[in-house]
């Protein structure tokens, strides 16, 4: 399949856009253990975005993998994992803060090493929405797109640190134009002590129409529910 677009995150760095419906995204991992933060908006209309809540509760999971789709809290599906390698993607543990990110790592600062400087998901999540005319009370729950973690019946969470291994992809449809936020940068829970630098390929495919018999669709009935929501404001949403 030919590629329309592609871009490699490397360690600490952020991307946002606009990606219209109906295509796919690739993301790759380029070494193990690699960590993803993405944040999810409708960018026809900003106020609406990804749910955590309603996306776990409505598909009775507590992580994403193929089949699972993401929601909006209009009860819409911004997108859809349509293939994916690891079979677990983290939607609880949230992101790195720079307070987090100097007591795991030391202090680091632009002014004294430039570049070098250690990036974490707030101070990343927060530059990519200024860019669309957001602020930090935008923020909302993330996707940790590569990591998995668990909790054990104490209600204690555990980083799966042997998760990702090198080339391990995972493929997301949009449903709908989005707003997509994305920052390389550590895991909360991960627990090396040395800034992890693990490169995230992303690529940008044609997509294809979507069947009565699609993984997504069918995963479960609330699934359905959120893509005739979706399919009904396309047919009835004013041209661009």
């Amino acid at each position: 399949m030919d590629k329309i677009w592609n871009l490699t995150l490397n360690s600490g760095g952020k991307w946002s856009g606009v990606i219209g419906a109906g295509k796919q995204i690739r993301f790759t991992a380029l070494e193990d253990g690699a960590n993803l933060s993405m944040l999810l908006y409708h960018a026809r209309n900003i106020a609406e975005r990804y749910n955590m809540p309603d996306t776990l509760k409505a598909q009775h999971t507590n992580h994403l993998t193929k089949g699972n789709v993401l929601m909006s809290d209009n009860g819409r599906v911004l997108a859809s994992i349509i293939e994916d390698d690891l079979g677990w993607h983290d939607t609880i543990s949230g992101y790195t803060t720079r307070a987090q990110t100097n007591a795991k790592y030391g202090v680091t600062r632009y002014q004294n090493i430039r570049n070098d400087w250690l990036r974490c998901g707030e101070e990343n999540f927060t530059m990519e929405l200024v860019r669309s005319g957001l602020q930090k009370r935008d923020l909302v729950p993330n996707v940790n797109l590569f990591s998995k973690v668990t909790c054990d019946k104490s209600g204690q969470m555990h980083f799966h640190e042997d998760h990702c291994q090198k080339g391990a992809s995972v493929t997301l449809r949009t449903d709908m134009d989005i707003l997509l936020i994305l920052s390389n940068t550590p895991h909360p829970l991960d627990p090396k002590t040395d800034y992890p630098s693990v490169p995230v390929r992303m690529e940008v495919l044609p997509g294809a129409p979507v069947t009565d018999n699609d993984i997504c669709v069918t995963h479960c009935p609330e699934n359905l529910r959120a893509f005739e929501n979706t399919w009904e404001y396309q047919l009835l949403a004013l041209p661009n």
